[in-house]
């Protein structure tokens, strides 16, 4: 009887360590939000093709939720920005600034598109920042665009 009753005890501990490192180790607190966000550097286009094209741009670290959404808004004439791309990520709270990366998929070749950019918190609270409006020109079939070394940073 003390064998299964310790064979029983061993595995829920087992299990238990399982479960609490996989469940717990994702819960991060959020983290003070900034007094005031602003961009730092960019923003760029990073890489552009034909059909796509990644703009990337750095602030200080925002805080509040570590899900965060870097935001996109853009077309081809610089008064209407109706259409909107966004991608997902997590602010390394350890770190002082963060780089937002958003890729833009379907556009057309030989186009100008004019943009800005801002983000959020994942519920949507927004971090304050936008950037005038910018514009790149895709290339044409075949071509393709990489913009390197990383940019200056921007005036204050």
């Amino acid at each position: 009887m003390n064998r299964l009753l310790l064979k029983i005890v061993m595995i829920g501990a087992g299990g238990s360590l399982l479960i609490s490192n996989s469940t717990f180790s994702q819960l991060i607190p959020p983290a003070k939000r900034a007094a005031h966000v602003e961009i730092m550097q960019g923003p760029v286009l990073e890489f552009a093709r034909e059909d796509l094209a990644i703009v990337r741009w750095t602030t200080n670290n925002p805080g509040g939720d570590p899900d965060h959404f870097a935001i996109v808004h853009y077309g081809t004439n610089p008064k209407e920005l109706n259409q909107i791309t966004k991608n997902h990520l997590r602010l390394n709270q350890d770190h002082p600034e963060t780089m937002f990366r958003v890729r833009i998929d379907g556009l057309t070749p030989r186009t100008t598109y004019y943009y800005t950019v801002t983000s959020t918190e994942s519920g949507g609270k927004s971090d304050g920042v936008r950037c005038p409006v910018e514009h790149f020109t895709t290339p044409g079939p075949g071509e393709r665009f990489e913009a390197y070394p990383e940019p200056a940073p921007r005036p204050r």
